[in-house]
């Protein structure tokens, strides 16, 4: 599926089975229909929360079986009908855009996580159940991907979240390491942003790392889309570490070379890294 933004990490891509493709479009449709009311464009606050709502009613609808003359929400309604998709976790996610609109600073990581619950977690629960393998390990397991990854973006957006007045770096660490807001206005990289930025990209990788058990719970093509997900995830990782801490003037993507040695971990013909700080020594592969 063509992905217009810039996120690096791929949705229903060619590792999947065929059969799954179009339903995991009809949720990227929706997680990504909702998450640019609260973020694109140059709408009132007001505005967006009304058009969040919205996606509420539709949601209100196929909850109570009536017909949407949308074509777009006729696909979502199916999909969750036939996979019998929890609707709280599509009201989790339209929970987390909006607190996008109407908060923009975080007290404590536990805040942070608490953020990443509903507007991560939820996506990798609803694969889970897709996949028919939502049991409580894998449900776990994927709860821990799912806030890395969302915990890699926050490193690798920092500049970008200043621009829409949004610091998802804890506060109390900020201010516990002398960091203020005028570093990432100003994009100061200096020793106390290092050690802020480098503390937030180890939990990351910390995370993705208690997860990596999954892929291999998850038998044949949705064993190895996740695989490549995790290696996706350590590769950035290891892009944000070259940086520095930098990612103002230096924002990492992922490269075709990156994408290839993803591809080959996903086959399981290069190892797998065992611990989460050993990204940070890979200048390589």
């Amino acid at each position: 599926m063509p992905v217009a933004h810039y996120e690096n990490f791929p949705v229903a891509s060619m590792l999947l089975p065929p059969r799954l493709r179009r339903p995991v479009e009809a949720i990227y449709w929706f997680a990504r229909g909702a998450d640019d009311l609260a973020d694109e464009g140059e709408h009132p606050a007001a505005w967006r929360l009304a058009a969040l709502d919205g996606y509420r009613q539709h949601l209100a609808a196929i909850e109570a079986g009536k017909p949407d003359v949308d074509p777009a929400w006729q696909r979502l309604g199916a999909v969750i009908a036939q996979y019998q998709l929890p609707l709280d976790l599509f009201r989790d996610l339209l929970d987390a855009f909006t607190q996008d609109v109407v908060q923009s600073r975080y007290a404590d990581f536990a805040d942070v996580e608490n953020y990443c619950r509903r507007s991560a977690n939820p996506v990798g629960r609803l694969l889970l159940h897709l996949f028919g393998h939502a049991n409580e390990p894998n449900l776990r397991d994927s709860d821990a991907i799912c806030t890395s990854l969302q915990l890699l973006n926050f490193c690798q957006d920092v500049g970008l979240d200043w621009q829409k007045d949004r610091i998802y770096f804890p506060l109390d660490e900020m201010k516990a390491l002398d960091v203020t807001e005028a570093h990432i206005a100003q994009g100061i990289v200096d020793a106390p942003w290092q050690r802020l930025f480098m503390l937030q990209l180890e939990r990351a990788l910390a995370s993705l790392h208690a997860g990596r058990g999954l892929p291999g719970r998850l038998p044949g093509r949705i064993g190895l889309e996740l695989r490549a997900m995790v290696a996706a995830g350590e590769r950035i990782g290891v892009r944000l570490h070259a940086t520095g801490g930098d990612v103002f003037r230096r924002r990492p993507v992922l490269s075709r070379a990156d994408w290839l040695v993803i591809l080959l971990r996903a086959f399981q013909l290069l190892p797998a890294r065992r611990a989460a700080h050993s990204a940070f020594s890979a200048t390589t592969l």
